[in-house]
C-alpha cells in the first residue's frame, strides 16, 4: 500500500509533559508497542522490518534528512509476524542496524502521535499526518504537522533531521 505521509520528529526531555498536553485533546490510545526495527542494506531510501506487539510491517521509505515537517514516500506491507521474512531479508540484504524502542501510540483522526523511548538515544515525540486513502493533499498533511508542532510549543532546537537508524549508526561509529 502506498501511503502519503508528512512528519516531524523532536527530541524531548519530559515525555509526560507532552503526552499530558496531547491528552487534553482526547486522542485515541492504541497502546504501548515494543518495536524492533531492523534496517537492511539497500541502494535507495530505507527498508525496515518492524516487529512489535501492535505493529508488524515491512516499510520502504524515502525521506529527506531536513529539519521540520517533511514528506515521506512510503510503501507499507503489513503482515503477520513470521521469522522467515526476517531470515530472507537478512540473508539477501544484510542488516544495517537495529533500533529497539518502546512506543506509546495515539491517533487524532488521520494524525498519529508516537512517544518513543529509544534504546541508546533517549526520548522523542514523532507526529505523522497520514493519508492512505487519497483524502488529503501533501499541503494539507503538512499543515496538520505544523499545527501540532505549534500545539506542543516545540522549537527548532528540538527537531531531529535523521532517522533513529542514522542516529544510532552515528553513535556507534563515534561521530
Amino acid at each position: 500500500m502506498n501511503v502519503k505521509n508528512f512528519e516531524f520528529k523532536a527530541k524531548i526531555d519530559k515525555i509526560e509533559t507532552y503526552e499530558n498536553k496531547l491528552l487534553t485533546l482526547n486522542p485515541e490510545f492504541k497502546g504501548i508497542d515494543h518495536q524492533i526495527d531492523t534496517y537492511f542494506n539497500v541502494q535507495h531510501g530505507r527498508l525496515k522490518l518492524r516487529e512489535g506487539n501492535i505493529e508488524n510491517s515491512l516499510i520502504n521509505y524515502d525521506r529527506e534528512d531536513i529539519l521540520g515537517s517533511k514528506e515521506s514516500k512510503i510503501i507499507l506491507y503489513q503482515h503477520e509476524p513470521n521469522v522467515a521474512l526476517k531470515k530472507i531479508l537478512t540473508k539477501q540484504l544484510g542488516i544495517k542496524v537495529i533500533v529497539d524502542k518502546k512506543r506509546k501510540i495515539y491517533f487524532i483522526n488521520n494524525v498519529k502521535f508516537h512517544f518513543d523511548l529509544v534504546e541508546d538515544l533517549g526520548t522523542f515525540l514523532e507526529v505523522e499526518a497520514i493519508d492512505s486513502n487519497e483524502e488529503f493533499t501533501i499541503e494539507e498533511l503538512k499543515q496538520q504537522c505544523d499545527k501540532f508542532f505549534e500545539f506542543f510549543e516545540l522549537g527548532k532546537a528540538n527537531l531531529i533531521d535523521q532517522s533513529y537508524s542514522d542516529l544510532i549508526i552515528e553513535i556507534r561509529s563515534g561521530l
